[in-house]
């Protein structure tokens, strides 16, 4: 069954165990954010976290860490929650192959039941607004989709962007959005400001599962996120028209705020507690005008926290971040197996791949770099060879000890850029390519004679042990 919205998602968390409904009166902050920032210590099968009795608020709701382990990953894609990070990602690419399928029209849209229009908007009105660390700045969302155009080509539905940024809320109609170089609403915004024109977007809050998964989803530029996501729904994704910019949302979100960026409009945004475990200082920073809040009767806010990993981002942003970037070097690297992006949202990737010659590791190194993932977040890239499982950091750290020769095998490629987020550099940084692959004609080095297998009988005994151990 495919989810149309969070509503029906956080009912199957319910069922399968994977939502804690916290009853008792918390405050606003801290014990939210805490709570979030807790719970993402469970582990592998964390639930996600229902607050309803929140102090000073009369009928808020917020929802925290609905995609937080990789059980609940695996039931946002309909899959079993025992089903493990290899099997998810493999099931994402068989998925993948689906694409696209487009998305299907609906009226009558679930955020539909109010509204709030010009001079009447008040967000502090609609959402329960918390700090996620004591050191941010101010209020912010962060696990909104933000949907735009492509001014100069607006009927490409491929060109439109579905994406998840920051947003601070910097006032009752004004928002502050970090559009990073590198995605594409940043392209949005550069072709408005050359031609003197704001950006029209819509922010969607609360949304169902697989919007979220596609909207932080690395995909090429003119690729569709509605279409990839009826890919993984095995369904089309329900959309509607927002009702003042006309722009596709999808039809089960809680909250849909329009309005638009405004052109050649820049204010101080920040600091945030960030996906790298640290805190972004203040930069100049794009200004949303607010026109228009349309809202279901007490929308559930679904919110992020994200600090030092592992937190909801990093489940988030982890099979839908190895999985494009498997494609994209599948396409030009046949001889690609396996690629774990899943460390701090990419900033180290491990690929696995067979050698056609030697040197070649260091070609896919290198083309991991210019995918559009890569320009703006892969710092490091490990190459191990076919045999060895990217996810296993046992088998990836016994590559790295006895395939890898410093002498010739790390490769600094100096002055690439890199989100600024990242801490270990300002904008621009030297990556490294580490070839931990079996040398291979005409690379000689080494001394690599035969190398021990798992026996014929291992595995049959693995799956007999595993049944033992039940």
């Amino acid at each position: 069954m495919a989810y149309d919205d969070l509503r029906s998602f956080l009912d199957t968390l319910d069922k399968e165990g994977q939502l804690l409904r916290v009853t008792e009166e918390v405050t606003p902050e801290p014990d939210i954010a805490a709570a979030a920032n807790a719970v993402a210590r469970m582990g592998d099968s964390a639930p996600a976290l229902h607050f309803d009795n929140i102090h000073g608020f009369t009928s808020a709701r917020i929802a925290m860490n609905v995609h937080g382990s990789w059980a609940n990953h695996a039931l946002a894609l309909n899959l079993p929650k025992e089903t493990g990070p290899r099997e998810q990602v493999e099931e994402f690419i068989r998925r993948w192959a689906r694409f696209p399928v487009a998305p299907e029209w609906r009226e009558d849209p679930m955020w539909a039941q109010n509204t709030m229009d010009g001079e009447d908007v008040d967000i502090f009105k609609v959402l329960p607004l918390i700090r996620l660390n004591d050191g941010d700045g101010g209020f912010y969302i962060d696990k909104a989709a933000v949907v735009s155009k492509d001014p100069e080509d607006p009927e490409h539905t491929g060109k439109q962007n579905v994406g998840i940024y920051r947003i601070q809320v910097k006032g009752k109609r004004r928002l502050a959005l970090q559009p990073v170089p590198m995605h594409d609403i940043a392209q949005h915004l550069r072709k408005a400001e050359e031609t003197g024109q704001d950006l029209p977007v819509a922010i969607t809050i609360g949304n169902d599962p697989v919007i979220s998964l596609v909207a932080s989803t690395p995909m090429e530029y003119d690729q569709s996120e509605y279409e990839l996501a009826g890919a993984l729904r095995g369904a089309p994704a329900p959309i509607a028209a927002a009702p003042l910019t006309g722009l596709p949302v999808p039809w089960g979100s809680e909250v849909v705020i329009e309005g638009v960026i405004e052109g050649r409009k820049r204010e101080i945004e920040g600091p945030f507690g960030e996906f790298t475990g640290h805190y972004s200082g203040g930069r100049n920073m794009t200004v949303i005008r607010i026109d228009k809040i349309s809202y279901r009767t007490n929308p559930i806010f679904e919110h992020l926290y994200l600090g030092v990993p592992w937190t909801e981002v990093d489940y988030l942003i982890a099979a839908n971040t190895c999985v494009p970037l498997y494609q994209q070097l599948k396409k030009d690297f046949p001889e690609v197996q396996a690629v774990n992006a899943m460390y701090t949202h990419g900033l180290v990737v491990i690929v696995s791949t067979k050698k056609r010659y030697g040197g070649f590791a260091k070609a896919v190194g290198m083309r991991t770099l210019t995918t559009p993932h890569g320009l703006g977040y892969a710092a490091t890239v490990i190459v191990v060879d076919e045999d060895v499982d990217p996810f296993n950091l046992p088998q990836v750290m016994w590559a790295l000890s006895t395939k890898m020769n410093p002498r010739g095998d790390l490769v600094t490629v100096p002055n690439l850029s890199i989100m600024e987020l990242a801490p270990q550099a300002h904008g621009v940084v030297d990556k490294l390519i580490i070839d931990a692959t079996t040398p291979v004609a005409p690379d000689d080095r080494g001394n690599y004679t035969t190398q021990v297998r798992d026996l014929p009988e291992a595995a049959a005994w693995l799956t007999k042990l595993q049944q033992l151990a039940k």
